[in-house]
C-alpha cells in the first residue's frame, strides 16, 4: 500500500515552469454512491472569463465525502452531489488563464477554496462563500461542480489562494478544507498557553486541530478516538500529550488529567453523540467548546451541563478566504506542514483504493496525486 508518512518537504516541487502541452481529454474520478469509484475520460475544460485551468498536483479526501457521497448519495442542499468529478480539497498549478483574470497567472501555485459563491451576497462579501445565499450560483467543487480528482480542474480566480513556495502541494490541499476548517474554529474559541484542550475524534480534522493547538501554545492537549491507529498517530506526531480510548469513563479520565477541573477548550471533530457529550461535560466552568464534526446528534442537560457552569458552545463551518490566506502565512512562519498527517498517497488510477482506505478509518489523511 503506498504510504507517505512524514515525507520530506520539498518546496521546489512548485518551481515547474515552461510550456504546458494541453491534452484534449483527461482522467477523472466519479462517486456513484455504492462504495466504489468510477474512472472516466472527460474533455479538458477551457477557462472562460475570470477562470483558470489548474493542473492538479494533490487532492485529499475529506470525511464528508465518505459520509455523504461515497457510500450513498445522502447529501441534500449544500451537500447534494450532482454526479460531477469528485474531490473538494485540490491544490495545483495554473496552466492556462481565461480573459479577465486580475491577479493570478500561468505558473502560479494555488489552493482552491472549495465553494464558489455568487460573490455579492453578504456572506460572500465577508469571504464566507461556504454560506453563500444564492441558490443559483453557490456551487461547491466536487459536489455541484467538477472537483479535484482529475488531472485538471477549472476554477474561478476569485476562489484561489496563493500557495507559497515554502509549502508543498499536499500542504495546500489540506488548507483547502481540513486545516482551514480547524483554524476557523480555533479563532472562535481562542487557544493560548492558559489552556488545556480536548479533541474528540482524531481523524484528519482532529489531527489538524492538535497540530494547530500546539503551535498556538496550548498547555496540554488530550485526544480521544476509538481507533488505535489514529491514537498512535497522534502520539507519534506529537500532536497530543495524552490519548484516551473512547468510552464511558472519559469525563472522569479527563478530570484526572486536569487536576479535577476539566479543560478550558474542547473541539469536537467526531460527529459522535457520545463524544460530543463528553466534550461538553469535560469542559470546565467558564470554558468554551466548538463543534466541527459534521452530522450526528448530541443529547445534554442544559442546566448542569451548560448554564450553571456558564460554558459557551460554538458551531463552526469551514472558513473564509481571508482566514485561509492568514493560515497560509502562519504555516510558513511556524514551519508547520499539514502534509505530515498524510499517511497514504495514491495515483489517480488508484483512487478507488484511496477512497476505500479513507472509508475504513484506519489511516490519517489520504491523498491522491494525479501527476504521480
Amino acid at each position: 500500500m503506498p504510504t507517505a508518512l512524514l515525507l520530506p518537504h520539498s518546496p521546489e516541487v512548485g518551481k515547474e515552469k515552461g510550456i504546458h502541452k494541453m491534452p484534449k481529454t483527461m482522467k477523472a474520478a466519479f462517486l456513484p454512491g455504492n462504495s466504489t469509484v468510477e474512472m472516466s475520460r472527460v474533455p479538458v475544460p477551457e477557462p472562460g472569463h475570470g477562470e483558470v485551468l489548474i493542473a492538479v498536483k494533490a487532492s485529499t479526501i475529506c470525511g464528508s465525502d465518505i459520509r455523504a457521497i461515497y457510500h450513498e448519495h445522502l447529501g441534500k442542499g449544500p451537500e447534494g452531489y450532482q454526479g460531477v468529478v469528485a474531490g473538494h480539497e485540490p491544490c495545483g498549478q495554473i496552466v492556462q488563464t481565461g480573459p479577465g483574470c486580475r491577479r493570478f497567472k500561468t505558473g502560479d501555485r494555488v489552493i482552491v477554496y472549495h465553494i464558489s459563491g455568487c460573490g455579492v451576497c453578504n456572506d460572500c462579501r465577508r469571504g464566507y462563500m461556504i454560506s453563500c445565499t444564492s441558490a443559483e450560483y453557490r456551487r461547491a467543487y466536487g459536489w455541484q461542480r467538477d472537483g479535484g480528482m482529475a488531472e485538471y480542474l477549472l476554477a474561478e480566480e476569485k476562489d484561489l489562494i496563493l500557495l507559497p513556495d515554502q509549502l508543498t502541494y499536499l500542504d495546500g490541499a489540506q488548507v483547502a478544507c481540513g486545516f482551514g476548517t480547524v483554524y476557523e474554529a480555533l479563532q472562535k474559541v481562542g487557544i493560548s498557553g492558559n489552556d488545556a484542550v480536548l479533541i474528540t475524534g482524531l481523524g484528519p480534522v482532529g489531527l489538524a486541530a492538535g497540530a494547530l493547538c500546539r503551535k498556538l501554545g496550548a498547555e496540554k492537549i488530550i485526544g480521544i478516538d476509538i481507533s488505535s491507529e489514529r491514537r498512535d498517530l497522534a502520539l507519534q506526531l506529537g500532536l497530543c500529550d495524552s490519548v484516551l480510548t473512547a468510552g464511558p469513563d472519559n469525563v472522569n479520565e479527563i478530570r484526572e488529567l486536569t487536576s479535577g477541573n476539566g479543560v478550558e477548550r474542547a473541539i469536537d471533530c467526531s460527529a459522535s453523540a457520545e463524544a460530543r457529550a463528553t466534550a461538553i461535560r469535560a469542559t470546565r466552568k467558564w470554558g468554551k467548546m466548538v463543534m466541527v464534526g459534521e452530522g450526528g446528534t448530541v443529547t445534554f442537560n442544559p442546566s448542569p451541563d451548560i448554564i450553571h457552569d456558564q460554558k459557551t458552545i460554538y458551531g463552526s463551518w469551514v472558513t473564509s478566504t481571508w482566514l485561509m490566506e492568514e493560515l497560509v502565512e502562519r504555516l510558513v512562519r511556524w514551519n508547520l506542514h499539514p502534509e505530515d498527517i498524510v499517511t497514504h498517497r495514491f495515483s489517480l488510477d488508484q483512487a478507488d483504493e484511496a477512497y476505500r482506505l479513507m472509508a475504513s478509518g484506519r489511516c490519517g489523511k489520504v491523498a491522491v496525486c494525479p501527476t504521480e
